[in-house]
């Protein structure tokens, strides 16, 4: 069982989550809509969107928007990217100013676009600029920090023991380890044998994360893993009640049953509102397209309404187009 009583829920710092199943950042992917959706089904905790250690794009109106977290319920952690130690030190004072409670730092992005300025997954090639990183971050802020990080640059480089002792030594609150090298990207499988390693390794929690997309898969990883935690990010695009039910199928040893159909329909259209309304009525709708596409992608019949409804670009026409695929999908 994940939860038997109150201590065995993951704390970090001073902030006791509501259970043990995160929301992993998502570039693009875990905006507040998302993040509140995902808490409001069963995460107990939801950590924002990458922000840039980059000062110059702080004022962009995409990272204005992703530093929104009035209001938001839930424990704000928020992560943060870069290689340079100075800045990555004053990107967490800055996400703190502006509301964070836990600072995450990303060393697991496997994109190229990151990768290229040595943020992301590439530092795993580089332990001591890790270390310096670590440290300025953990010294800069007077909040949790987290690392998220993958179990090494490929097969041949694991290195995840190693970055993990250094972690706990630097000060590191709790480590979220993904599955797969930088190699592999999303490729293949993750293995799990890095993750329990780690865990054995430390004392600090350890949070088990890669292809945890049934509750019989969340129960397996926790057991062989003996994590203290789970997180997952893509098996939770367009099934937000992931979390719900891996939190039922632990606690209970039973599966839910399957969402009906209206209530599938309710959290969609609940969702594609907030985005509307987060996003406004010109970027709202474009960004509703891929939520939609994951929503229906296991229904086989979705796929000419979904290239009909990825050339609506008006709000009101997304929420009639997808109100009338529903009646016809339940006729």
């Amino acid at each position: 069982m994940l939860v038997q009583n109150c201590e065995d829920v993951l704390r970090i710092g001073k902030h006791q989550l509501k259970n043990n199943l995160i929301v992993a950042p998502m570039a693009g992917v875990t905006d507040r809509p998302f993040r509140e959706l995902c808490l409001r089904y069963g995460a107990g905790m939801a950590v924002s969107e990458m922000m840039s250690s980059n000062p110059r794009v702080w004022k962009t109106s995409k990272s204005q928007q992703r530093m929104v977290h009035e209001g938001e319920s839930g424990i704000r952690s928020v992560q943060i990217a870069g290689s340079d130690p100075q800045l990555m030190a004053e990107a967490a004072q800055f996400n703190v100013d502006n509301g964070a409670q836990i600072i995450d730092i990303n060393m697991g992005c496997p994109a190229k676009k990151v990768n290229k300025k040595l943020a992301g997954s590439a530092l795993l090639q580089h332990p001591e600029m890790i270390k310096n990183i670590l440290s300025a971050v953990v010294n800069a802020v007077d909040v949790p920090v987290t690392l998220k990080t993958r179990t090494g640059w490929d097969t041949d480089n694991k290195n995840c023991v190693e970055i993990a002792k250094m972690a706990e030594d630097c000060g590191i609150q709790a480590l979220a380890l993904h599955g797969r090298t930088r190699a592999c990207m999303y490729k293949g499988e993750a293995e799990y044998n890095s993750i329990k390693a780690v865990k054995n390794a430390i004392s600090i929690p350890v949070i088990a994360n890669g292809d945890i997309d049934s509750v019989e898969k969340a129960k397996y990883v926790l057991d062989y893993t003996g994590a203290d935690a789970l997180m997952i990010g893509r098996p939770a695009q367009g099934r937000p009640w992931i979390f719900k039910e891996i939190q039922h199928y632990l606690e209970n040893g039973t599966t839910m049953p399957a969402l009906p159909l209206e209530e599938v329909k309710a959290i969609l259209l609940g969702h594609v509102q907030e985005l509307h309304q987060f996003y406004g009525e010109f970027l709202g709708p474009r960004i509703a397209r891929k939520h939609v596409g994951w929503y229906l992608k296991e229904h086989e019949q979705a796929s000419e309404f979904r290239r009909t409804f990825n050339a609506i670009d008006v709000a009101h026409e997304q929420l009639d187009a997808l109100e009338g695929y529903f009646v016809k999908f339940a006729s």
